[in-house]
């Protein structure tokens, strides 16, 4: 019960703030394709080569995941992993996420999730493992060198959740966030493989993978997924590929309502049980989405899936809506949550960070996206005011830390309501909105498929802006 008053208490008060901030505007019209904005990186090209923080490894995933009647999955999962590295192994650290809603290791549950390992092998031989937690540890017998592959097969059954935080059922709908094993990143000569929190941010960090996944669920199920190929209703058995994709994620709805919009070349859809619910954000979210194409660039798919009935979170392809962790938002905070997971497809679905330490960078970056597109509806100007108000109240904490650093009722507060306001005020005497969006759009351009780190962001803004010292960042980025 502790850790879910501190969940809700930390979102209301970044929701809250950002409210404040960003008063929720009236929806704008669509606008032809051709006024796009154009793109604002070409003179700093000339001077200013990108760095992506390197992940470690390269992986292909192939999933075949089927499920019984009787709420039952069982999954045989082959992942290909590269070591691009310049270490040699002696093991692979896997997250392993559904270990942590069973009885043991989350108490607090409605109804646990079980889960069972039946098989492991590398490289075609059976191999030991030891899973703690979500963290799933398999020791090589033999050591893997820089620029070598090895294939790891999981075979495993597991049931999901009531009351779970993204991996979960609800109403009859299942939600599969994070259901297989997902390689960790590798830097620093060890595994980054931060130990799970129950806290409204991402404890885990994967790269860019290939994703082939092949399906068999009951009739009376449809599937939506990070796939933009999915067809309403689906069929209850096939398949999709995904590439370059930070995780899939999977919803099977029973009887849902669906409608949807076309953005340009993007069909957006959205899926509830209430209709109204339905229409109303049919229209918000293809102003949004067309505000952020607009402004940041294109997005890469064509199709976005919107799953209402869920708490408020973000996939590739994908993203929920509709809970802060059990409590249903009005349509207000519904309309604001649509807003921000959709420009979570920018920042964290193409350009990359690590959410562990550095979840100012796609929180803070889309708060501040959200912020900038509410401004343009409301045709009103920044309010700098409490803006500074909102930089100097917070000043205990860089808005940079690891999550383990930050009080747990402070993080949120920290890496969306702080982030998002100190962005705003690097604009204050530098051209304020449009600017604003001049700098998101060459940051999304220089960076698609990349990961991005504060350091590298720091290094970005110095050259956008040509400045050489580093003033702009005190009171709110550790500078590292």
């Amino acid at each position: 019960m502790k850790k879910k008053l501190i969940m809700i208490g930390a979102i209301l008060t970044v929701f809250i703030v950002t409210l404040l901030i960003f008063e929720i505007g009236k929806p704008i019209h669509l606008q032809p394709a051709n006024e796009i904005q154009e793109n604002n990186t070409k003179k700093m090209q000339q001077v200013f080569v990108p760095k992506s923080v390197p992940a470690g490894n390269q992986s292909d995933y192939t999933i075949h995941l089927s499920m019984k009647k009787n709420g039952t999955f069982h999954v045989n999962a082959m992942v290909e992993i590269k070591n691009t590295s310049s270490d040699s192994w002696d093991k692979l650290v896997f997250y392993f996420i559904p270990n942590m809603f069973t009885k043991k290791n989350d108490p607090d549950v409605d109804q646990p999730a079980t889960n069972h390992i039946n098989t492991i092998k590398v490289n075609g031989y059976s191999n030991s493992h030891r899973l703690i937690k979500d963290t799933l540890n398999i020791p090589l017998k033999k050591n893997l060198s820089p620029g070598r592959k090895a294939k790891v097969y999981f075979s495993y059954d597991f049931t999901v959740p009531k009351g779970g935080k993204r991996f979960t059922q609800r109403n009859g709908n299942f939600y599969l966030a994070e259901f297989y094993p997902m390689i960790a990143t590798y830097r620093n000569h060890t595994w980054n493989a931060a130990p799970y929190q129950f806290i409204n941010s991402e404890t885990y960090h994967t790269t860019f993978s290939d994703f082939k996944v092949v399906y068999d669920i009951p009739k009376e199920y449809t599937m939506t997924s990070t796939s933009e190929e999915d067809i309403f209703p689906s069929k209850s058995k096939g398949s999709f590929s995904v590439k370059k994709s930070k995780e899939v994620f999977i919803a099977l709805l029973k009887s849902p309502y669906v409608t949807t919009v076309k953005v340009d070349d993007t069909m957006i859809r959205i899926f509830s049980i209430n209709k109204e619910e339905c229409e109303e954000i049919r229209t918000e979210a293809a102003s949004a989405f067309t505000y952020y194409e607009r402004k940041m660039g294109r997005y890469p798919r064509h199709q976005l899936d919107i799953v209402l009935g869920e708490m408020g979170m973000e996939y590739p392809g994908i993203v929920t809506a509709g809970y802060l962790r059990n409590g249903p938002l009005d349509l207000k905070g519904l309309k604001w949550e649509v807003d921000h997971e959709i420009a979570h497809q920018w920042f964290y679905g193409v350009v990359s960070n690590d959410p562990y330490h550095d979840g100012w960078l796609d929180e803070g970056m889309v708060t501040f996206a959200q912020g900038l597109l509410n401004i343009y509806r409301s045709k009103k100007a920044i309010d700098y005011t409490y803006i500074d108000k909102i930089v100097k109240e917070y000043n205990k904490y860089p808005v940079n830390l690891p999550l383990d650093q930050y009080p747990p009722t402070l993080r949120s507060t920290y890496i969306y309501g702080k982030a998002s306001s100190a962005l705003f005020k690097l604009f204050k005497h530098r051209g304020g909105q449009k600017e604003a969006e001049k700098f998101l759009n060459a940051y999304y351009h220089f960076y698609q498929y990349k990961e991005v780190d504060s350091k590298e962001f720091i290094r970005f803004t110095k050259a956008y802006f040509n400045i050489k010292d580093d003033d702009i960042f005190k009171g709110w980025l550790s500078v590292r």
